[in-house]
């Protein structure tokens, strides 16, 4: 049995997805964890579509997920989220975003917007937990927050600690002020209770 713990982070450019996966990275790696990553920018642009491998355990030797294989998507995108569901694992779990933001491919005309991201991917396997991150850092007052929202989602579906992700989010904070601080450790707190509240549910 592999200790390689494989994640997929996908979303629209400037969302902060590759933030969020540099952080899930330094995270592991603090716990003496080998990390590889990689990201895809579909497009240069700010609202080209985005995706960020993350792969960590004792020994790593490729960043690259292959098909099937993750273990956690983390969908700061629903439609993106669908797009990328052949990569998780049969049992392996989504964590989505139910925000659309329709990336410039559809806004072009190239791709239709799917109707129902959400439930086109509760139809295939695994359990996928869908709650709005971006309102919820609307009401926090600052949607840039989102990206820590969704960090707090996933802090209780990795193999350590929640508490060991918070300390990297806050530590990218602390120059800015205990205000700017503070708001991320509520973001990260609202993204935890948003995916308990929706596998209560």
């Amino acid at each position: 049995m592999s200790d390689i713990t494989n994640i997929l982070v996908v979303g629209i450019g400037g969302q902060g997805v590759m933030t969020a996966t540099e952080i899930l990275a330094e995270a592991a790696i603090a716990l003496g964890n080998d990390a590889k990553k990689t990201e895809v920018a579909g497009m240069a642009q700010r609202g080209g579509v985005v995706s960020s491998h993350l792969r960590f355990g004792s020994r790593v030797l490729s960043p690259q997920i292959t098909p099937g294989t993750a273990d956690v998507l983390l969908g700061f995108e629903a439609a993106e989220g669908m797009r990328w569901r052949h990569m998780l694992r049969p049992s392996g779990i989504s964590l989505m975003n139910t925000a659309r933001l329709v990336p410039p491919v559809v806004e072009l005309g190239l791709f239709d917007y799917p109707d129902d991201p959400i439930a086109a991917m509760r139809d295939g396997a695994g359990p996928v937990v869908a709650f709005d991150a971006t309102s919820i850092a609307l009401e926090l007052g600052d949607i840039r927050l989102g990206n820590t929202v969704m960090l707090g989602a996933i802090a209780d579906h990795l193999p350590f600690p929640a508490e060991v992700l918070l300390d990297c989010v806050l530590k990218r904070f602390q120059r800015k002020g205990e205000k700017l601080v503070e708001l991320n450790r509520r973001a990260f707190a609202a993204g935890r209770a948003a995916v308990g509240a929706a596998q209560a549910a």
